[in-house]
């Protein structure tokens, strides 16, 4: 029996490092590719003793020959933290990293999942959010380099199975938190959650009732899987998240509720091109990979608490 060799972009990241785990619980050759932009060598500090796993520090701008079967292409910066400091970097990532992997993936005849985001919908006019929308997107804002970078990499994807017949999957991810989140990005489950723990005040944007849908990354983890394995019909775009919609105010008030922490609420204006409202419609998830997310918002919360918490500790 053949060993599944996978290769999986941006596999020393958040969510990256939790697929890797994972997919060596399956007995899978794991080659982890990262260029610690936002990625770390400590998220996959565990596996590094296990001969079925490879790490290779490398940026997906340039072109990688390997030997695979399955490409997970993760590699981007998620955060707006992140990809804004260095926008053009984070196109080139998106584009030229959606080029190389699919040309790796035509030369050695592998199976590729792009990591795309409910970002390509933009600030929506439709709600919940359908992936035959096609979404509101400004194309020179702040926020474009990694909306229309993701957009185009689709695209390519689309192209590459139209034009080579080449078998891809695309799954579109909405907000996802859990354990090896980076503490500094800027993202409201990790703000709120260090912010509460060090006693500092809790950062609301505008009036606070602008709505996120939270996943559980061990939950989109498994989405992830289940995409890449259904047959070679499905290509998606298939939504990833979690349809359980919560107000950023109620999420600072779970937080505090579960830290015990004494921080207050303070309003700042609301950023620039920020969506209002953000809700996957995951019925396309339901009928072709059986996927729904279980993990309720609370627990995934206490794991996540917790990790920040040891995190904070060893500063």
């Amino acid at each position: 029996m053949h060993t599944q060799r996978i290769l999986v972009t941006g596999g020393a990241g958040f969510v990256g490092s939790h697929l890797c785990d994972r997919l060596l619980e399956t007995g899978a050759e794991v080659l982890c590719v990262d260029n610690y932009y936002t990625g770390s060598r400590l998220n996959v500090a565990q596996n590094l003793g296990n001969p079925r796993f490879e790490l290779l520090r490398h940026d997906v701008t340039m072109p990688l020959y390997v030997e695979v079967d399955q490409i997970y292409n993760l590699a981007c910066p998620a955060s707006p933290v992140h990809y804004q400091f260095d926008p053009v970097q984070t196109t080139k990532t998106s584009v030229h990293g959606a080029i190389n992997m699919l040309g790796l993936a035509k030369r050695v005849k592998a199976k590729i999942l792009q990591a795309s985001t409910s970002e390509v919908y933009g600030d929506p006019t439709i709600h919940p959010q359908v992936e035959s929308y096609w979404g509101n997107v400004n194309p020179i804002g702040i926020r474009s380099c990694y909306d229309e970078g993701k957009r185009c990499a689709e695209t390519l994807f689309f192209d590459y199975w139209r034009q080579h017949k080449l078998r891809i999957k695309v799954a579109r991810i909405f907000n996802t938190y859990g354990p090896r989140m980076h503490p500094n990005d800027g993202r409201v489950v990790s703000n709120f959650i260090v912010q509460a723990l060090k006693g500092e005040d809790i950062t609301l944007y505008g009036d606070g009732n602008q709505t996120r849908s939270f996943c559980y990354v061990d939950d989109l983890v498994d989405g992830l899987m289940r995409l890449m394995n259904t047959g070679d019909d499905v290509t998606g775009p298939i939504n990833l998240g979690n349809p359980v919609e919560f107000t950023m105010k109620q999420l600072a008030d779970l937080v505090l509720e579960l830290t015990g922490s004494k921080s207050g609420l303070v309003h700042r204006p609301l950023p620039s091109d920020d969506p209002r409202q953000r809700q996957p419609d995951i019925t396309l998830a339901k009928q072709h990979l059986d996927w729904a997310p279980t993990a309720p918002l609370k627990v995934g919360l206490m794991r996540t608490i917790e990790y920040f918490d040891g995190l904070l500790k060893t500063a």
